[in-house]
């Protein structure tokens, strides 16, 4: 499993990184089309019920998850700026406030393709996922959450789909 990787720079904000064996293209395609989302979105045990995607700026977003033992998640918000391949801005906030108030987050996605006398290998792309939380405080909350792992196992599925979509 590829690792991801957290860190936590200036009072508020969360950067994750991972890279994944895919086009940009694809990858955001997985990061916003609903039909991918259930396909992988969500920690070990949870499984995405219901997606309802309105990509657009302005557009609206929502997620609910169901765990192991039938406990259910809901998040969404509302997309600021969408780039298609390349860049994602949307708010998010959660039903039961388990991470408290509403963060902005914002994905990039980078593309490289092998080395030129290796052009057998396959494009590259790293996410680069800045998360602005309200406060450190709720930061510091996220990060103790299994937020970190969560996404390990999500980001595992969704290297199993890209494989598939770009066999």
């Amino acid at each position: 499993m590829r690792a991801v990787t957290v860190s936590a720079p200036g009072a508020r904000d969360l950067v994750v990184v991972r890279s994944f064996d895919a086009p940009r293209h694809l990858v955001f395609d997985a990061l916003t089309r609903p039909e991918l989302l259930v396909r992988w979105l969500g920690a070990q045990g949870w499984r995405l019920v219901e997606c309802e995607v309105d990509l657009r700026p302005g557009g609206a977003w929502r997620f609910v998850s169901t765990g192991p033992d039938g406990q259910k998640m809901g998040h969404g918000g509302h997309y600021v700026e969408v780039v298609p391949g390349e860049r994602l801005a949307y708010t998010e906030s959660y039903d039961d406030q388990w991470v408290e108030g509403e963060a902005l987050v914002t994905a990039e996605l980078a593309e490289s393709g092998g080395p030129p006398e290796l052009p057998e290998l396959p494009e590259l792309t790293v996410l680069t996922t800045t998360i602005r939380f309200p406060s450190r405080e709720v930061r510091e909350a996220a990060l103790r959450s299994p937020m970190e792992s969560g996404l390990a196992h999500g980001y595992a599925r969704l290297d199993e789909i890209l494989e598939g979509l770009t066999a």
